[in-house]
Formats: C-alpha cells, sequence, structure tokens
C-alpha cells in the first residue's frame, strides 16, 4: 500500500512536470504566433500625391479591406494581403475623378481593385522600423515593391504607417497625360483583432 502512494505521488510530481513544461512552452513560444488584424477603413488613410503640369495635386482611395497577420517579435511570420476599392478615387474634383476611373486611368470597371500581397517582412522593432517586400496589383499588372513601414500599437491592433513611390506608367496607367510619371503612395492603416 505504501509503495503504491508513493508511485501516485511520483506520477503525479512527473504529471506535474509534464504540465508546468508544456504551460513554459506555449508562454515562450506565444510571441512567435502572429495577431489576425482586419483593416479598418474608417479609421485608415490611403493618400497620394503626383505633379501635374508641375504642380503638386493628389487624392485618396477607401474602401480597404484584406488580412494582416502581425507580430512584431517576428517579423518572418507576418504577412499583409490588402486590397482597395479602385472606383473610390477621389481628388476633390469630380469631373477628375470620373475620368481616373476611365479606360485610360484605373478602368474601374475592368479592374475594380488594387491590391498588395507581402511575400517578405523583416526587420526588428528595436530600431521602430521594418520593410516589406510584395506584389502590388494596379489594372491587371503586377510588380513588386519594397517599402519601410512603422507599427505602432493602437486599442486592439496596429497603426501602420508607410509611404513608396510606383511609376504609373509601370501599370499602365494615364498613358499620355500630362500628370507625371512618377507618383508617392502614403498608407495609415489602423488594424484590429479579427
Amino acid at each position: 500500500m505504501l509503495c503504491t502512494t508513493r508511485i501516485t505521488l511520483h506520477g503525479k510530481v512527473l504529471y506535474m512536470k509534464k504540465t508546468m513544461v508544456f504551460i513554459l512552452g506555449l508562454f515562450l513560444t506565444f510571441p512567435l504566433f502572429s495577431q489576425s488584424l482586419t483593416p479598418v477603413d474608417s479609421a485608415s488613410e490611403i493618400t497620394f500625391k503626383i505633379k501635374n503640369l508641375g504642380f503638386n495635386t493628389g487624392g485618396s482611395f477607401s474602401g480597404l479591406a484584406g488580412t494582416i497577420n502581425f507580430n512584431p517579435d517576428n517579423p518572418d511570420g507576418c504577412n499583409f494581403d490588402v486590397h482597395i476599392d479602385a472606383n473610390t478615387i477621389n481628388t476633390g474634383v469630380e469631373m477628375r475623378d470620373n475620368h481616373l476611373r476611365s479606360d485610360d486611368y484605373f478602368d474601374v470597371r475592368n479592374y475594380p481593385q488594387i491590391r498588395f500581397v507581402s511575400v517578405k517582412v523583416t526587420g526588428s522593432k528595436k530600431n521602430g522600423t521594418l520593410f516589406v517586400s510584395g506584389k502590388l496589383t494596379i489594372k491587371g499588372t503586377t510588380k513588386d515593391i519594397s517599402f519601410p513601414f512603422t507599427a505602432e500599437p493602437v486599442k486592439d491592433g496596429y497603426l501602420f504607417n508607410g509611404e513608396f513611390k510606383i511609376n504609373r506608367r509601370d501599370f499602365k496607367v494615364g498613358g499620355g497625360s500630362t500628370v507625371s510619371d512618377n507618383l508617392t503612395v502614403f498608407l495609415k492603416v489602423v488594424a484590429r483583432k479579427v
């Protein structure tokens, strides 16, 4: 009887040790898992700046949606798959916006979305800047882009800030228009836990 009690007692200790190791392992690997986030369109801003006849002009897009998996402690496990509604282009001039929706520019009837899918995220939260590389698709043309961004914790998620430059002709937007070939896109994206 005494021997059985010892074995049972020893078995409980062994069981408790295994449980503690398992729980400890979960806490140690938890930072490696990314949080699943959803972009919040109403709290985000996707804007652009371009020169037209030498003067700065710009606009914005909305309809932001997609999925983001993010953990600043594990950039390798992060990914972005987001898109905006090309029809929402807004430069503050309705006639110009309608022209930009036409076949010569964004052809929103045939290409309703502008999409970015990340391929790789690198960097460190220690210096505050991360880098993302991925595929940008506009008007049915996909090109590789890479740019730095920051991720600031906000309630239930993150605020991502970044900017990148593209050549509109690479995406067959605008043809021989008077606007500059190059434009800068500015990102201010709020994403929250699903």
